[in-house]
C-alpha cells in the first residue's frame, strides 16, 4: 500500500507532463503549414501575341477556262511539278479556229488592195506632173492609199484579236508549281470561265494568322516570331512579320498577318494549322514573379512574403507581364521567397514549413 502510494505522484507527474506535450502540439499544429515557395530573381521578359492561322502559299493562281470547247489534250496531273509556260489542257472549237481563217483571208485581200492602191497612186503622181490630170485626181489617189493602209492596219489587228482568241483554247502554266487542282480530263466539255486548274507555288510558304484587334497596335513589320504546326508539334520555326493588312474583320474582330519562315520544313504544305507567338516587347533583366503568387485585397496587390519562417502579406507594384509571369516594379527584391500558391486559408504571422524552392 505504501509502495503504491509512492508510485502515484510520479505517475501523476508523467501523466500531466504529457497532456501538456500533446496540448501545445494540438495548439501549435494550426499555426504551421507545409507551402511550396519561388524565389524571386531576375530575367528575361518576353512578351508575345498569340495567334492561330494556316499555311498559304505565296503564289496560287486559279486557271479558268476562258473559251467554251472539249478537252483534248492533259499535260499534268494533280499533284504532278509543273514548269513556268507548260501546256496543261488544250481544248478543240472549231468557231476559234475559223474565225482566224477569215481574218488571214481578209489580212491578204487588204495587203493585195493597199498594192494596187499604191501603184495606181505613183501613176497619178506622174500624169500629175505631165499635166495629164487634175490635182484633184492626185489628191483622191492618194487619199485612196491612205485608206487603204488605215484598213490593213484593222486587218491586222483583227486578225491578232482572232489568234489571242485561238490562244484560249490552250491553258498555260504562269508559272512553276505544283498541280494542286486538276477539275477536267480529256474528253469534258468545258464551258467557259469553268475552273480547270490550280497551280501552286511550293518554293514560297507564308503563315497567315488572325490577330485580335486589341493586339494590331502591337504589330510591326519585321517582327521575331515562334511558329509551331500541329504536323511538327516537337519542333518551332523561327519567323518574321511580312504584311499586315489594314483591315479588321467585323464578326471575328482580328485582323490578318502574315509572317515569313526563315527556314520551312521541307515537306510543308499549305492548309496546314498553325500557331504562332509574335514578339513584341524583350525585357533582359526583370524582376519576375509567377502570376499565380499574387492575389488582390482592396485594389492592392499582394504576395505572401516568407520571413524568419513566417508569412507577411507584401504588398507589390506590377509592371509588364507574359502568359506566365509577371514583373515586380516595387515591394520585392531578389532573393525573396514567396508562396507560390495563394491560398485562402494563409494568414499574416502564419509558420510555414517551405517544401520546396524553385526559381521562375
Amino acid at each position: 500500500m505504501k509502495s503504491l502510494q509512492k508510485f502515484l505522484p510520479k505517475y501523476s507527474i508523467a501523466l500531466a507532463l504529457l497532456f501538456i506535450a500533446t496540448l501545445f502540439f494540438l495548439m501549435t499544429k494550426g499555426n504551421s503549414v507545409a507551402i511550396e515557395a519561388v524565389e524571386v530573381t531576375h530575367a528575361e521578359l518576353i512578351q508575345a501575341v498569340y495567334a492561330t492561322g494556316f499555311v498559304e502559299a505565296d503564289a496560287v493562281a486559279n486557271l479558268n477556262a476562258e473559251c467554251s470547247g472539249t478537252v483534248s489534250y492533259v499535260g499534268a496531273l494533280e499533284g504532278q511539278h509543273i514548269n513556268a509556260g507548260q501546256k496543261l489542257f488544250q481544248f478543240d472549237s472549231p468557231q476559234p479556229q475559223l474565225a482566224v481563217h477569215e481574218a488571214q483571208s481578209a489580212l491578204a485581200e487588204q495587203q493585195a488592195l493597199l498594192r494596187d492602191s499604191r501603184r495606181r497612186s505613183v501613176r497619178k503622181k506622174n500624169l500629175f506632173s505631165e499635166g495629164a490630170i487634175s490635182r484633184q485626181e492626185l489628191e483622191d489617189a492618194e487619199k485612196n492609199s491612205t485608206q487603204s493602209e488605215e484598213l490593213l492596219q484593222q486587218r491586222v489587228f483583227q486578225l491578232k484579236m482572232r489568234e489571242d482568241d485561238l490562244n484560249k483554247l490552250t491553258v498555260i502554266a504562269p508559272f512553276s508549281g505544283v498541280l494542286t487542282l486538276q477539275n477536267v480530263k480529256k474528253g469534258d466539255y468545258v464551258i467557259i470561265n469553268t475552273l480547270v486548274a490550280r497551280v501552286v507555288d511550293t518554293s514560297r510558304f507564308m503563315i497567315s494568322v488572325e490577330v485580335d484587334e486589341l493586339d494590331v497596335p502591337r504589330m510591326r513589320h519585321g517582327q521575331v516570331a515562334t511558329v509551331a504546326f500541329d504536323a511538327y508539334p516537337e519542333k518551332r520555326f523561327s519567323a518574321v512579320v511580312a504584311r499586315i493588312v489594314p483591315q479588321t474583320d467585323q464578326i471575328t474582330k482580328t485582323s490578318r498577318i502574315y509572317l515569313t519562315l526563315d527556314h520551312p520544313p521541307g515537306n510543308i504544305q499549305a492548309g496546314m494549322t498553325a500557331t504562332a507567338n509574335i514578339i513584341y516587347n524583350v525585357k533582359p533583366n526583370a524582376l519576375l514573379v509567377k502570376k499565380s503568387s499574387l492575389f488582390e485585397d482592396n485594389r492592392q496587390s499582394y504576395v505572401w512574403k516568407i520571413e524568419k519562417g513566417r508569412l507577411k502579406k507584401q504588398p507589390v507594384q506590377q509592371g509588364e507581364s507574359d502568359m506566365t509571369y509577371v514583373e515586380v516594379l516595387q515591394g520585392l527584391k531578389k532573393g525573396d521567397k514567396i508562396a507560390l500558391s495563394p491560398d485562402k486559408s494563409l494568414h499574416e504571422g502564419l509558420e510555414v514549413n517551405i517544401t520546396s524552392a524553385k526559381k521562375p
